[in-house]
């Protein structure tokens, strides 16, 4: 019998303008003039595929975020940016957000499976519902739709949109030229969904692609959020800031599992680390220190007020958060509210001081040291229970991303955590997930196994 191969960790390069920290654009070493710059992102690319990192990923919003007078903001749409990736690139990842508040599953679907076709096999789709006012005024609401709503229209536009996958079965192309017969029109059927949000009658437009179906990502950690993720995430990014939190998040989210007839090798857990790499202690901390001094604080003012949907303008820096609602009361990103509340909370911070610290990387954790620290840092949340890989943010690019392949990735590899090399093809291959089966074409085996 062969021995099982040992665990190893999933690395995703979650790739922002000109790094994560919120000051990136004034530091030097990067490029914030390029971020429109397609060579730009295929040079990233191109470094992470060269650390064999399972994915990149891009967030998005539909608004246009923050105070852009003090930061490098806007850009490009992910799957327009990741379907020109795809041509430059042969194994990486490829992960795009997506809402599901402002689209429509039949949309949604034929882009993921184009770029499914166009990438061989490497999409991945980042589940949002959109957290903002801004972004509802930009679809003609006034108001953002409330918080549970947005995930009842979520789980059922997922349940569209996997449908539309599956109305494709693999082997409905047949190309016979002598009978004229490019398709087996049996294998390819109307979905005739109709729910409260959507009616879709189907096919999809697009054959089945090569992973069946994209892999899922969910980032949201609310009660809502750790429900719909337990139900359809295969891949969860998440923000910690302790290895006891990232224990009990990584715990309550793997034992809501089972409820949905799923296991817990179905699922992998992300939490996002922003790396401050220096070749001694001494170097990533002074780099940190460059970092907080380039600051702005009114932009950093104005973040903090939108993560915690209360105006912060004109408070004293060197003062306290003032009284904040409750979780509940908050129809925002839920589980970024509370880790910023909490954080402020735990360690007495002023607002000063928590705009220092959320720069790097806006309630993820931010760590500062040298590759072997680094890679001690990554080794003990993973082998501890909190991890089953992490969300990479650079604090600078591509000095950041460059030095994580280049010094902490060898570090991981000598300690047997991280592959050498690629040994598939697929993004669901990367993340050892299966190929899920077609649901139409099981439904159909089991009707026909019947009637014998």
């Amino acid at each position: 019998m062969t021995a099982a191969r040992p665990r190893q960790l999933h690395l995703n390069a979650f790739l922002m303008n000109a790094g994560h920290h919120d000051a990136a654009w004034r530091h030097p070493g990067t490029q914030p003039e390029r971020i429109t710059d397609l060579r730009y992102f295929q040079e990233l690319a191109r470094t992470a595929e060269r650390g064999t990192l399972d994915s990149i990923f891009f967030a998005d919003g539909l608004a246009l975020w923050g105070k852009v007078r003090h930061n490098a903001l806007g850009g490009f749409e992910p799957l327009t940016l990741l379907s020109a990736l795809a041509a430059v690139t042969e194994h990486i990842g490829l992960i795009a957000t997506v809402s599901t508040t402002f689209n429509e599953p039949f949309h949604t679907a034929r882009k993921f499976a184009s770029l499914d076709h166009l990438s061989g096999g490497r999409a991945g789709w980042n589940i949002v519902t959109s957290g903002t006012v801004d972004e509802a005024r930009n679809f003609g609401q006034d108001e953002h739709l409330e918080h549970g709503l947005r995930y009842e229209r979520a789980r059922e536009f997922v349940e569209v949109a996997t449908k539309l996958w599956d109305s494709w079965e693999d082997d409905a192309v047949v190309l016979d030229r002598e009978r004229g017969i490019y398709a087996d029109t049996d294998k390819v059927r109307p979905i005739e969904h109709r729910g409260p949000y959507f009616g879709v009658r189907g096919p999809l437009n697009v054959p089945r692609g090569p992973q069946g179906r994209p892999l899922l990502v969910q980032a949201g950690s609310s009660e809502d959020g750790k429900e719909f993720a337990a139900r359809y995430a295969e891949a969860v990014f998440t923000a910690q800031q302790t290895l006891a939190d990232g224990q009990a998040f990584a715990k309550d989210l793997r034992s809501r599992l089972a409820r949905y007839g799923r296991s817990e090798d179905q699922l992998r857990i992300l939490p996002g680390i922003c790396p401050v790499i220096g070749s001694t202690e001494a170097e990533a901390h002074a780099l940190a220190d460059e970092l907080t001094e380039l600051q702005v604080p009114e932009y950093g003012l104005a973040q903090l007020s939108g993560m915690l949907g209360v105006e912060l303008s004109g408070l004293p820096l060197d003062g306290p958060l003032p009284d904040l609602p409750g979780e509940q009361d908050i129809n925002g990103n839920k589980s970024r509210f509370t880790l910023v509340a909490e954080l402020a909370r735990r360690d007495g911070l002023t607002l000063r001081e928590l705009i220092a610290r959320l720069g790097g990387g806006r309630g993820h954790r931010v760590f500062a040291g040298t590759p072997e620290q680094i890679a001690d840092q990554l080794e003990e949340w993973f082998t501890q229970g909190a991890a089953d890989g992490f969300n990479i943010m650079p604090p600078l690019l591509p000095d950041g991303l460059t030095r994580f392949v280049d010094e902490v990735v060898p570090e991981l590899r000598r300690r047997g955590l991280f592959r050498t090399e690629y040994t598939g093809r697929t993004l669901r291959d990367h993340y050892g997930l299966p190929r899920p089966a077609n649901r139409f074409a099981e439904a159909a085996g089991a009707t026909g196994a019947g009637a014998e």
